[in-house]
């Protein structure tokens, strides 16, 4: 088996373990282990033949799309919610190191704040928006005089991706009936979507032509997107508009 086959079946969440000798483990005799396959030579010796090969552990099957929405309605707060989304079985859950829970405000101002796919700070931490992107995240909310504890902020994945790779479309829809779910209970006035990711998900928006121009949903819920911190990060210039972007959306939530 070539080494990207072999790749592949580990971030699968499908471990082979390959041996020339047999699996011995502890407290085990030698007659409960079966037999190895052998040949006799002319002058009687025994050769081995055969390869011990010890079968994969299958993994729990994922859920389907189905079950993700089943699950996903019964919650009836936020906080249900989260917990049910460390509970679900998705394929990321394998190779992430942790599910990232959602942030949930704690006097909320009606802003929700939705990203992509978490960092490797998040992952490590099992927190949405860490490390420079949260503390950039954090210093923008500032500007305009808010912080964490009045708006809420919502991964479109609750599992990191192997190397923070773009997620496929199987992953999202796995994930998507939580995530809808969050907004249903959120009802926010205002979503600030971070990244082209979220904007084109939400709204169809093509972040690169309308950054900072809002959209309202058919639900009243004004939808603006605004670049990912990490793009600020490593593109400051862009912060001019992002700034724009920023104190429209506070007169928004001002005026609702």
């Amino acid at each position: 088996m070539g080494y990207s086959a072999l790749r592949d079946l580990i971030m699968a969440g499908v471990k082979w373990e390959l041996s020339d000798t047999p699996l011995v483990r502890s407290g085990v005799t030698n007659k409960q282990i079966a037999p190895q396959a052998q040949t006799t030579t002319n002058n009687g010796d025994n050769v081995r033949t055969s390869t011990c090969v010890v079968p994969p552990i299958a993994p729990v099957s994922p859920m389907s799309v189905e079950t993700a929405n089943a699950m996903a309605v019964r919650p009836n707060d936020i906080y249900a919610l989260n917990r049910m989304i460390a509970e679900f079985n998705h394929p990321l859950r394998s190779v992430a190191t942790n599910v990232v829970s959602m942030h949930i405000a704690q006097n909320p101002n009606g802003l929700v704040i939705v990203t992509d796919i978490p960092s490797a700070d998040d992952d490590a931490c099992g927190q949405i928006l860490t490390g420079a992107n949260g503390e950039l995240m954090d210093k923008m909310l500032a500007a305009i005089n808010m912080s964490r504890d009045c708006v809420s902020i919502i991964p479109m994945l609750f599992w990191r991706t192997p190397g923070g790779r773009t997620p496929s479309e199987q992953e999202l829809e796995l994930a998507r009936p939580f995530f809808n779910r969050a907004l249903e209970l959120l009802k926010p006035r205002a979503i600030l979507t971070l990244g082209t990711m979220p904007a084109a998900a939400l709204a169809n928006i093509n972040l690169g032509r309308s950054h900072g121009v809002p959209v309202t949903l058919e639900s009243g819920t004004v939808v603006m997107p605004i670049f990912h911190p990490n793009y600020l990060i490593l593109k400051p210039a862009a912060k001019r508009d992002v700034w724009n972007a920023l104190q429209n959306i506070e007169n928004i939530l001002k005026s609702a």
